[in-house]
């Protein structure tokens, strides 16, 4: 026994010691089955048939990456070799060797290049003209492949594609018996309208043709015979080739039907199997008219208030209802207790046209939206409330993990269609100018609802009630791009005073609708538990924070912003934390200086409150009981506070630029241990656009001047010409205490770091050069009879006569323009201690 194991221990130590064959090296299989591809030639045999579905079938088999170091042009020989052994009337090997031309170009992402693009095209092309229907779904797949970013290279083929009576058309018609066919053609279509930058785009008529063809397919209704995955990818196809005709920059909406028209799909799928909701659409939408582009007074009554087409409304409900997004209609929402079980069809949220549709025309249809409208058994429960939406989805992925199997499956799926829909709408907002998008106002953002009357539907629905971390981030980012630039659409917002008419004006509907996009996205602020989307919900606020006119608005809304990101700063993910200070720094930007706003920096201030004991100099009951004739700017800025006490946003700022981050999250001003990381650049960059310009930050500013990073140093010069121009409001002052006590050797040191900065890039000389003249027409006869002042003042001034005259960037030009506010300043030596001769020389000639 003990001669056994010894035995069968030497065995094994001497398996295990046998030498092991060298792995082999990528690309080794690929290019042995090449090898014996090529060898072959046209043979209709039967014995080489079989070879050739074998050599298919093994090539496909292999498991192939990007890395296996295979060239693309070995790629392109092997697949028109394989095409050249394969007569058109071998349906099953045409089939085999469409499914390798999709395989081989998908796995190791290959691009074929122009001269095998053609021989390949036509073989295709001839394939699905004449080879059996089973086989068109394989070669439609390797078509796909074949016209990937290869767009501007099909032109020749254009007329059998995508023409009148192209093949893509026929196949993609909504007639299509087989619904993966059709799909598969729509597929074919995208992927030949997705432009590469740099080559030419498709030709304009076959524009138009593409664009109409993906607008039926999302304007159908799903088939009874069509999977609802397959649907969901064949919408989702369409999306994605509207989307490329509208980046490729040639495709212009111009007519009203026409955009319409793609907004009401675009609007439809946003919502596509959203659970619990269930709403009509119409075919198309019409813009509302804006008194802010149109020249039309706002005092008029507003006519036309919904993106529904012109309309003639019911004046007697209109004397009692104000007018709403006709459109969409009204919402009956209903929620029900369950959470896990599928909601009974009184939990759906419906959308009726009732008294308020304006008829575009009799028997206009409208567009279901499909796989949403029963609640089916692909369907889990959820009302979404604002109060239950956020147990759905507590953790970062989409879905919870009780869902599985084809429930989990198709609710991706669905959520991929609302994702699709909602980056086509951002490619849209970027191709069609400001005032025409905002004329769509009303069906994408929401209004105060009526008494009684449930919430519109709206691109908040989806921020506050889609179970997809990631839908939430794409409709934020959606509602930030129509934020952006809406200062002039926004500035008639008007609700100072109460409005007791028979109609709703404009202005009070544009102001109702921005204090329900504040309180929709603090409530979702509240209830966000993705990073990501937390981020691009601050983003959101800080874009229209920073284009609604609160000087026109009532108090408040900025207050509870304020009090509620504040402890965002801290977050621990370092975007939110950037974020955060982007929308602290908007805040403090609107209207300066707006009394909300310097309420709210005052210490121990927690702003406008009527409860509030944490605002101890200036409460609302007070505010409301000012004398007549002191507005609530005089009551702010005269009312009494500690001077000496730095507001806590600077104390905040300059922690996060000089201290590491530790400390700066803790508030504290104590000194770094050795070796502590700094907070990242993009949160020191936020932070120098918040500082309150006192002479405590100038410390911070030249630190951050000496920085790595271009845009931080670019930022700490901007905040450097704002410090100086504060600079010289204080010496419009009677008191001329702060002159006095301004320490010297901070201002030369200012004025030696503004001399290195204009000596930079444009981004950061352009505000050097506008620090250096402030701080040259600051200075004092104290400063200027000081020896050390004495050299480099008159670097100074030729930093900015060398910008004047050399500098090229207009921007640092103009900046330096400044040096007329040097011959302001009496206490200058010019000429004498620094020659006004040799200026005047260098100037004028």
């Amino acid at each position: 026994m003990a001669a056994m194991q010894v035995a069968g221990s030497l065995l094994c130590r001497l398996t295990r010691e046998a030498p092991r064959e060298p792995p082999p090296e990528p690309g080794n299989g690929f290019r042995r089955l090449s090898a014996r591809l090529r060898a072959l030639r046209p043979d209709d045999s039967s014995f080489a048939r079989t070879e050739i579905h074998l050599l298919f079938d093994q090539l496909i088999s292999e498991n192939y990456s990007e890395s296996d170091g295979v060239a693309p042009e070995d790629v392109n020989a092997l697949l028109v070799q394989a095409c050249r052994l394969v007569p058109l009337n071998q349906n099953h090997l045409v089939s085999k060797v469409s499914q390798l031309i999709h395989h081989l170009l998908n796995r190791l992402q290959v691009i074929v290049d122009e001269e095998n693009l053609d021989f390949l095209l036509a073989y295709t092309i001839s394939a699905i003209q004449q080879c059996g229907s089973w086989t068109h779904m394989a070669i439609l797949q390797a078509l796909a492949a074949l016209v990937y970013c290869n767009g501007s290279k099909c032109q020749k083929y254009l007329p059998d594609l995508v023409g009148k009576t192209g093949l893509l058309m026929k196949l993609s018609d909504p007639a299509q018996s087989d619904p993966e066919v059709r799909r598969a053609a729509v597929h074919c279509m995208a992927n030949l309208c997705l432009s590469v930058p740099g080559q030419p785009y498709l030709d304009e008529p076959y524009q138009s043709i593409c664009f109409q063809t993906f607008l039926t397919t999302l304007q159908s209704p799903k088939l009874s015979d069509m999977d609802d995955v397959a649907f969901c990818m064949l919408l989702q196809n369409a999306l994605k080739g509207i989307q490329s005709l509208l980046n490729s920059g040639k495709m212009k909406l111009t007519l009203t039907e026409e955009l319409g028209a793609l907004l009401a799909v675009l609007k439809k799928a946003m919502f596509h199997g959203l659970p619990g909701l269930n709403i009509e659409i119409p075919t198309v939408l019409y813009p509302t008219l804006l008194p802010q582009y149109d020249g039309r007074p706002l005092a008029k009554p507003q006519q036309s208030e919904s993106c529904a087409s012109r309309p003639t409304v019911n004046k007697k409900k209109k004397a009692k209802v104000k007018p709403k997004k006709v459109h969409q209609g009204e919402e009956e929402e209903k929620e029900s207790n369950g959470e896990t079980e599928a909601a009974p069809a009184t939990s759906r949220v419906h959308l009726h046209k009732g008294n308020t549709q304006c008829p575009s025309s009799p028997g206009v249809q409208s567009l279901p939206l499909d796989g949403s409208g029963a609640a089916g058994k692909d369907r889990v429960s959820s009302p979404f409330s604002s109060a239950s939406w956020k147990r759905v989805s507590s953790s970062e992925s989409d879905y919870s993990d009780a869902e599985g199997g084809m429930q989990s499956k198709m609710r991706s799926y669905q959520a991929k269609v609302r994702q699709g829909a909602l980056a086509c709408f951002l490619s849209t907002i970027k191709s069609i100018e400001k005032k025409v998008l905002y004329g769509y106002w009303s069906a994408f953002v929401p209004d105060t609802p009526e008494l009684g009357s449930p919430q519109s539907v709206s691109l908040m629905t989806l921020t506050l009630k889609d179970p997809s971390p990631k839908t939430r981030a794409c409709a934020l980012q959606v509602l930030s791009a129509i934020f952006e630039g809406s200062k002039q659409f926004l500035s008639v917002a008007e609700d100072t005073s109460d409005h007791r008419r028979a109609f709703t004006p404009f202005s009070v509907m544009i102001a109702s609708s921005i204090r329900e996009l504040h309180r929709c996205l603090l409530l979702a602020l509240v209830a966000e538990s993705s990073s990501q989307t937390l981020t691009q919900i601050i983003k959101c606020l800080a874009n229209l924070v920073s284009n609604a006119p609160y000087n026109r608005l009532k108090l408040s809304l900025l207050t509870k912003v304020w009090n509620q990101i504040k402890p965002y700063i801290c977050h621990k993910d370092v975007n939110v934390r950037v974020s955060s200070l982007t929308l602290l720094g908007a805040i403090l930007s609107t209207h300066a200086p707006l009394a909300e706003v310097q309420l709210l920096l005052q210490p121990c201030s927690s702003g406008l409150s009527s409860n509030s004991s944490a605002t101890p100099h200036l409460s609302l009951p007070d505010w409301k009981k000012a004398p007549s004739g002191s507005s609530l700017e005089e009551t702010t800025i005269n009312s009494p506070r500690s001077s000496s006490e730095p507001c806590w946003l600077v104390r905040r700022c300059i922690s996060i630029v000089v201290l590491p981050e530790e400390d700066s999250c803790s508030g504290s001003e104590a000194g770094s241990a050795t070796g502590s990381t700094c907070e990242p650049s993009p949160v020191r960059l936020e932070a120098l656009q918040d500082v309150i310009f006192v002479a405590d930050t100038a410390n911070a500013i030249l630190m951050s001047l000496q920085d790595k990073s271009l845009n931080v140093r670019a930022k700490a010069a901007w905040s450097l010409g704002n410090l100086t121009d504060t600079l010289i409001i204080n010496m419009e002052t009677p008191d001329p205490s702060f002159q006095e006590e301004f320490s010297g050797l901070l201002l030369l040191e200012m004025l030696r770091s503004a001399i290195e900065a204009s000596k930079d890039k444009d981004k950061v000389k352009s505000n050097a050069v506008r620090a250096l003249g402030n701080l040259l027409h600051f200075l004092q006869p104290s400063h200027t009879e000081n020896p050390r002042f004495t050299e480099v003042i008159e670097e100074a001034i030729r930093a900015l006569i060398s910008t004047v005259l050399v500098e090229a960037a207009m921007k640092v030009r103009w900046n330096a323009c400044c040096l007329g506010s040097v011959f302001k300043n009496p206490a200058l030596p010019l000429g004498k201690k620094v020659s006004f001769f040799s200026l005047g020389e260098d100037l004028f000639g």
